[in-house]
This record gives structure tokens, C-alpha cells and sequence, in this order.
């Protein structure tokens, strides 16, 4: 009889933590996804740590938001929705702060929009390949170049002294940029591969 009774007591605990597991799913979807539409407004006011942030969250958030119970096709306009968001946000933050290429800015961000609206009108993940995202990986380098000539090396003249060090390194910053984006793009888009795996069959792991 006690161990009956010691069963039925840890099966009713049991099913209790379900249910409240089950409760706070909708509730932890509801904050990734408000996060993934508040961050992009810190990047205006905060480039570097708001950047990063929202980089890391959108990174990760679909491995997190996809087990909790949205569903794919429902996460992935809402994701390119959020990302347009940052796009407009990035847009803004260098008119507010008068970038110098702040008009490169403008174009990388409509040469975006037109890949994304395509891939909303036809799910075609190959827009996103043939539009490339190159606006967030040049304002993420921007924003930690600035970070590093305002905080670790201490210049006065912090932001002027950022944009002649792309200046004088645009050629690096170009192919960095491109480089990194497009690799991104394909095996986000196009291979839909793991770069993780990748790398470990590419060395014979």
C-alpha cells in the first residue's frame, strides 16, 4: 500500500510538472519573440551591445522557439519579419549618428528587402541566398570597432577615429564581409547543412 501510494503520489507530481511546463511554453515564446522586436530598437541607442545581442538571440532563437511548440512555417515569416525590423533599425541608426557610408547603409538594406519579399511571396529560401544580408555584418563590425577605439582605447574623438580605421582597412572590411555572409547564407539557405557537421566531415570526423 505504500508503495502504491508513493507511485500515485510521484505520478501526480509528475503530471503537475508537465502542466506547468506546458504553461510556460506559450509564455517563453511570447518573450523570445517580443525580444527578437525590442532588441533591434536598442541597437539604435546602444549599436554594440544591442547589435551583439539581437546577433546571439537570432542565432539561437529558432532552436529554442521551434522545441517549445511554434511551428516552422509560422516561425519562419515571423523570423524574417523580425530581421526586417533590424534592418530598418541599423537604417536608422546610421542616419541618426551620420555614418559616413550611411547611404551604403540605405542601399545594402533595399537590396535586402527585395530578397526577403521575395522569399514572403514564394518561400523560396534561394532569395535569401541571391539577396545577401550583408547590412548586418558591416554594422555589427562598425559598431565594435567603435566600441573598441570609445571604451578600450579611450579616444576622444572615438567615432571619428573608428570611421578612418575602415577607412583605411575597407578593402579587409569588404571581404570579410562578404566572405562571411555569403558562407552564411548557403548553409542557412541553400545546403541547409550544419557547419558544425560540415567542418567534421570536411576533416573526417
Amino acid at each position: 500500500m505504500f508503495f502504491a501510494c508513493g507511485h500515485t503520489i510521484c505520478y501526480t507530481q509528475a503530471l503537475d510538472t508537465v502542466s506547468v511546463s506546458q504553461n510556460m511554453d506559450p509564455l517563453l515564446i511570447i518573450l523570445i519573440l517580443a525580444l527578437k522586436f525590442l532588441l533591434p530598437v536598442l541597437t539604435i541607442f546602444m549599436p554594440f551591445a544591442g547589435g551583439w545581442l539581437n546577433f546571439l538571440l537570432d542565432s539561437t532563437d529558432g532552436d529554442m522557439l521551434i522545441p517549445l511548440g511554434l511551428a516552422n512555417e509560422t516561425y519562419q515569416p515571423i523570423d524574417k519579419i523580425a530581421d526586417w525590423v533590424t534592418y530598418v533599425c541599423m537604417v536608422i541608426l546610421a542616419y541618426k549618428s551620420k555614418w559616413p557610408f550611411r547611404k551604403i547603409i540605405l542601399g545594402l538594406f533595399i537590396f535586402r528587402s527585395i530578397g526577403q519579399s521575395l522569399f514572403l511571396a514564394t518561400h523560396n529560401e534561394l532569395y535569401l541566398f541571391f539577396f545577401p544580408n550583408f547590412l548586418e555584418p558591416l554594422v555589427l563590425v562598425t559598431a565594435s570597432i567603435m566600441f573598441y577605439q570609445r571604451v578600450v582605447k579611450k579616444h576622444k574623438n572615438w567615432q571619428k577615429t573608428a570611421f578612418a580605421v575602415i577607412k583605411n582597412h575597407k578593402y579587409a572590411v569588404i571581404v570579410g564581409v562578404f566572405v562571411y555572409k555569403m558562407q552564411d547564407e548557403f548553409f542557412t539557405h541553400v545546403s541547409n547543412t550544419d557547419r558544425t557537421d560540415f567542418i567534421t566531415k570536411l576533416f573526417g570526423g
